[in-house]
């Protein structure tokens, strides 16, 4: 059985990580543990604290099977265990037992001190990857899935999105400033509610997302079947959620407030489905991408997150995976406004085939084994 040694960083990325080796004995160092538990009062992004509130979660669990110095069975297989520095004295040559890095590399080193099959430190921190690479000691990466659908998920209107969706929201503040200016029941002289009608110092303290949001909301307090300003809203709540995964939830809601106005809309159904999946909804995700490809089999952001959400299965699946980001390059090799779908499609393909391979599970494209 091999030795796996998790770094903080890949937890905090991937509380499930634990998980992800049934053949190894994987190995968290006590520092690690120390460095999640400072985040409990540390001035963190609030994504954080909720990941290592998922980790400690996760631990506790475990340890009712049993005490995790000595080591728990784990469900999906594999073994657990949580170990300390043995003696500083015998620290390796070069690392430093101040330094939180160097205590968990030398953790790693002192755990297989007495031999083991194989010992993978797994990190994503390129400075901890060199230095374990110094000491003979393999490394692997892994990316949590919010991080990986992050760079990989691919939204309408990819390339123009982001532009467009400002130009309607400054053209609608626009037109809203002018209609509460002259003809609202917020104008002047006779506001009854509204975000013209709050004290300017509480306006100021919210952050311009904010206040966008109580624009949309009052809005929708006045007309709930306002399919324009629920879709807005809903986007605003995504992109919100990148920065603080709290907003999540209410873009949940949001879309499928918008999917009831519009319930033939498969741009909407596909980032409900992308909203379900960083939200670790991975069924309804899988429900809502597939009736978007039934309707429409040639939607390409749709492909492609059916390709990501293979990718990124339990296990993974990689021929399922290959045949939809194969799929997408057909789609769009020839179409000069989708090249950035088409250089992520090609560039997942790569990645899926290596992956595969590596696994022992061979992809066929075209006929041929790969």
């Amino acid at each position: 059985m091999r030795t796996v040694v998790l770094d903080t960083n890949v937890l905090l990325s991937n509380p499930d990580a634990i998980a992800d080796f049934p053949d190894a004995e994987v190995i968290i160092p006590d520092t690690v543990l120390s460095e999640i538990d400072k985040l409990k009062t540390a001035r963190v992004d609030a994504e954080l604290k909720f990941k290592g509130r998922q980790i400690s979660r996760l631990l506790f669990d475990l340890s009712e099977k049993g005490a995790l110095q000595d080591g728990v069975d784990l469900p999906t297989g594999g073994r657990l265990r949580v170990v300390s520095l043995r003696n500083e004295g015998s620290f390796p040559e070069g690392l430093s037992p101040r330094n939180a890095d160097d205590r968990i590399l030398a953790i790693a080193i002192q755990s297989c001190a007495e031999g083991c099959d194989r010992l993978t430190l797994v990190t994503n921190d390129l400075n901890m990857l060199l230095k374990a690479q110094t000491y003979g000691v393999e490394v692997e990466r892994i990316e949590g899935v919010d991080s990986f659908t992050r760079r990989f998920i691919v939204r309408p209107f990819q390339r123009y999105r982001i532009p467009l969706t400002i130009l309607a929201v400054a053209l609608a503040v626009f037109a809203a400033i002018i209609y509460l200016v002259t003809f609202s029941p917020f104008a002047l002289g006779r506001q009854t509610g509204g975000v013209g009608s709050l004290p300017t110092e509480f306006v100021d303290q919210l952050s311009v997302d904010q206040q966008q949001v109580l624009t949309y909301l009052y809005k929708l307090e006045a007309n709930p079947s306002d399919l324009a300003t629920t879709r807005a809203l809903a986007i605003l709540y995504d992109s919100m959620s990148q920065q603080n995964i709290t907003y999540l939830p209410y873009a949940i809601n949001q879309y499928e407030a918008s999917l009831k106005l519009a319930p033939d809309d498969p741009d909407l159904r596909t980032d409900l489905a992308t909203a379900y999946y960083r939200a670790g909804k991975a069924d309804p995700a899988m429900k809502e991408i597939s009736q978007v490809l039934r309707k429409n089999p040639s939607h390409i952001n749709a492909n492609f997150n059916l390709g990501i959400f293979y990718l990124n299965a339990k296990p993974k699946q990689y021929q399922k995976a290959a045949n939809q980001f194969s799929r997408v390059i057909r789609l769009t090799e020839n179409s000069p406004s989708m090249i950035d779908t088409l250089s992520r499609a090609r560039s997942m393909l790569d990645s899926v085939v290596k992956d595969a391979a590596a696994a022992g599970d061979p992809i066929s494209l075209n006929g041929g084994t790969l």
